[in-house]
């Protein structure tokens, strides 16, 4: 990696990407030194590497891109899908309540709930679903 404070890795696209994920990104938060919530960043980071295996098409892979900001970091999810995810900002009128006997439906609302910021934005060969956290302050 050229620069220490900026991880990027292609993943493959299947679901053996998201416990790959969650692994980079507790080693990136490590090497980086970032005094973070590792805990929230793995779970974040596996509900988007997940969502880019399942709602994209499988042609191209999946890049995880961790980089260290001011004051904490952020996690982004490149695809080859160009469509957007659903509205990362606020659920949108028509979204129903996640069911509570259902496996899915969860990912962007604990994306919503519990990152400092979250998104998405467009990129010459997709998208980039992003999220940040702050730093934990010092014990």
């Amino acid at each position: 990696m050229p620069d220490a404070s900026a991880w990027r890795i292609v993943l493959p696209h299947t679901t053996a990407a998201v416990p790959i994920a969650r692994a980079l990104v507790r080693t990136a938060l490590a090497e980086i030194e970032a005094p973070a919530d590792g805990d929230t960043a793995e779970l974040l980071t596996a509900e988007l590497v997940a969502n880019a295996v399942e709602h994209t098409p499988g042609g191209a892979p999946i890049e995880l891109v961790v980089e260290l900001l001011a004051h904490g970091f952020q996690v982004e999810v490149h695809d080859g899908d160009p469509q957007p995810p659903a509205d990362l900002s606020a659920p949108g009128p028509d979204d129903p309540h996640p069911d509570p006997w259902q496996e899915h439906g969860r990912g962007l609302l604990l994306i919503r709930t519990l990152s400092s910021a979250c998104g998405h934005r467009a990129t010459p060969h997709g998208k980039a679903v992003w999220f940040t956290l702050p730093s934990r302050p010092a014990l």
